[in-house]
């Protein structure tokens, strides 16, 4: 094997669960993160079907139930707060909407990263600026940094890839909009869960939600809204915050008070809601995972799954073989499950934010069905996409 050592770009879920990976096999990892710490909170992700799969070969699923959000499931509210459907964690065997195992996006990477933090070099506050492959290893250049050269360069670095943009192009080539901002933050804990996530749907677009934080004292909200991409600087969190303001300007339900929350939140989070598709995930020594290279949005609820479980094919088929071999393999084991994965539900952006009153009625009437005969077996087949793959089995990566 002559892969020794391996330059990742992002701390979130994708990277470090790679890095555990390697650094079982003996292979010299650097983590670099544009961000100057570990970020925390973030929205919940789901950990099913192949995902939970990965957390109990890695040996960290107790420590992901640790850290796990505490839920009845998911309820759609109207604008009086009334309960227009539910969901109920245990619906679909626990990989419904709100699944078994959910957990913040922040707390899931502070247990890969502590799993790895004795094994892997963490640099943060710094970024890749560019990427020299010469065929034999890629010499790096970073915004603080001095040079290091690698063998081998993986983009974990989410949807906004810089490693993206300076191995296959600009992002605008490969990103597909959905036509929908959404926005995460901590709010207070104000409303009255009663432990349930609860959605609300207006007229125009728009969806509010709320669910239980994992910390006492705190809920975590969301606001989203269909439109076409609007020119602001992703660094721009004030303007940001006008946009989603003006947008939800008389909602109703709750809004106003999650409003007043968003203007305070340090944690705030705002993005348009795009799918990632490239004709291939590596080029020369410069290799993409997860949202980087796939994005599936968070609409599908599987980007978890496909950041674990394309973390742990990589690593293995790297484990087999010298390059450029692992990186050919790695496409062709995981691709299908990509595919699948990156089909919305049905409806799709519709469905999740209807523009006109009487959609959002409809909507109401197909989520009470859910789950009964005939559309529950229709639904399961969205929720199975989860373990959808037949993973392989690295006994290289078992071995070590």
């Amino acid at each position: 094997m002559t892969t020794r050592s391996v330059l990742i770009s992002g701390a979130g879920i994708a990277g470090p669960a790679l890095a555990s990976w390697l650094i079982r096999r003996g292979i010299a990892v650097t983590v670099v993160e544009r961000a100057p710490a570990p970020r925390p909170g973030g929205q919940a992700v789901d950990l099913r079907g192949a995902a939970r799969t990965m957390a109990q070969r890695m040996g960290l699923l107790d420590d992901v139930r640790a850290v796990a959000l505490e839920q009845r499931g998911i309820a759609w509210v109207r604008a009086d707060g009334s309960i227009a459907a539910r969901m109920a964690v245990d619906a679909f065997g626990g990989e419904g909407i709100v699944s078994e195992i959910e957990v913040l996006r922040g707390d899931l990477a502070d247990v890969l990263r502590r799993a790895t933090s004795e094994g892997a070099e963490y640099v943060f506050g710094d970024s890749i600026t560019g990427l020299r492959d010469d065929g034999e290893g890629v010499t790096v250049t970073f915004e603080r940094s001095a040079p290091r050269r690698f063998d081998l360069v993986v983009g974990a670095d989410g949807s906004h890839s810089a490693v993206r943009a300076l191995a296959f192009g600009p992002e605008a080539a490969f990103a597909r909009q959905l036509g929908c901002a959404t926005t995460w933050f901590t709010a207070p804990a104000e409303l009255d869960l009663d432990g349930w996530y609860l959605m609300y749907n207006a007229p125009g677009g728009l969806v509010a939600s709320a669910r239980p934080g994992r910390l006492p004292g705190e809920h975590k909200a969301g606001l989203s809204f269909r439109s076409a991409p609007v020119a602001l600087d992703r660094t721009d969190v004030a303007g940001q915050k006008a946009l989603v303001a003006q947008r939800f300007a008389g909602a109703g339900w709750e809004v106003p008070r999650l409003i007043d929350a968003m203007h305070g939140a340090d944690d705030f989070a705002f993005d348009w809601l795009a799918q990632v598709h490239l004709p291939e995930w590596s080029r020369g020594r410069v290799v993409l995972l997860g949202d980087a290279a796939w994005s599936p949005t968070p609409l599908t609820g599987l980007g978890t799954s496909l950041a674990l479980v394309g973390a742990y094919v990589l690593a293995g088929e790297l484990a087999a073989a010298d390059l450029p071999t692992p990186l050919r393999r790695y496409e062709e084991v995981l691709r299908p499950y990509v595919t699948s994965a990156q089909k919305l539900p049905p409806g799709g952006i519709g469905g999740f934010a209807p523009t006109r009153a009487l959609d959002i009625r409809l909507r109401m009437v197909s989520m009470r069905m859910m789950t009964r005969w005939p559309l529950k077996k229709l639904v399961a087949g969205q929720f199975d996409k989860a373990g959808d793959i037949e993973l392989p089995d690295y006994a290289l990566l078992a071995a070590a």
